[in-house]
């Protein structure tokens, strides 16, 4: 990354693309966006992403709160380190209580399908869910578990609002109610088509 200064106006160019911010834009240092990776392929997240998210749910959760609410990336830096560290504590759980059963669905997922679909790894996948229930205690949550309303508890303040909200007033000229009214020259606008 090579910074390139024109009077007030800083563009970093990175990849060949070049960026600009204003000088008083602050962007992370190097060492706040390290983080040790989880380096694993494709279909082992397959294979542990149901798990690993109800496993790391609240952290998940709190990061997507910081990132909604204060919609800057830079504010949610240690929301997003605290994601990885429980995956790779998720990974590391998992790999050292049900390595087998958990490679042979990740190879299921690999080598049955060009999709990675699991109605072809019921089987194996049976098998991860009752180790994972039996040594680690986590059950596999039902089918919609993700998809329903939750709510979430934190304790980061409340974000103040970006701009004021103005109060509402309905200031719609209207007419009075014994204004009279005649009835419709051709009969009600609502038709019901069979």
């Amino acid at each position: 990354m090579e910074v390139l200064k024109i009077k007030n106006l800083i563009c970093y160019s990175f990849k060949g693309e070049a960026m600009p911010f204003t000088e008083d834009f602050n962007l992370p240092s190097v060492e706040d966006l390290t983080a040790q990776e989880i380096d694993i392929s494709a279909h082992y997240l397959k294979a542990g992403a149901v798990h690993f998210g109800k496993y790391c749910d609240e952290p998940c959760k709190e990061f997507m709160l910081c990132r909604r609410e204060l919609n800057d990336p830079r504010k949610c830096l240690n929301e997003g380190k605290e994601v990885t560290s429980c995956g790779l504590e998720f990974f590391q759980k998992v790999k050292k209580s049900c390595r087998s059963e958990f490679e042979q669905y990740a190879d299921c997922l690999e080598w049955n399908s060009s999709e990675m679909k699991v109605e072809y790894c019921r089987k194996t996948q049976a098998a991860l869910d009752g180790c994972m229930l039996e040594k680690l205690k986590i059950e596999r949550p039902y089918l919609g578990y993700f998809t329903e309303i939750r709510v979430h508890k934190s304790d980061r303040p409340k974000p103040e609002s970006v701009l004021p909200r103005k109060k509402y007033v309905d200031d719609r000229p209207s007419l009075p109610d014994d204004y009279p009214r005649d009835p419709a020259k051709f009969g009600s606008a609502f038709f019901v088509y069979t």
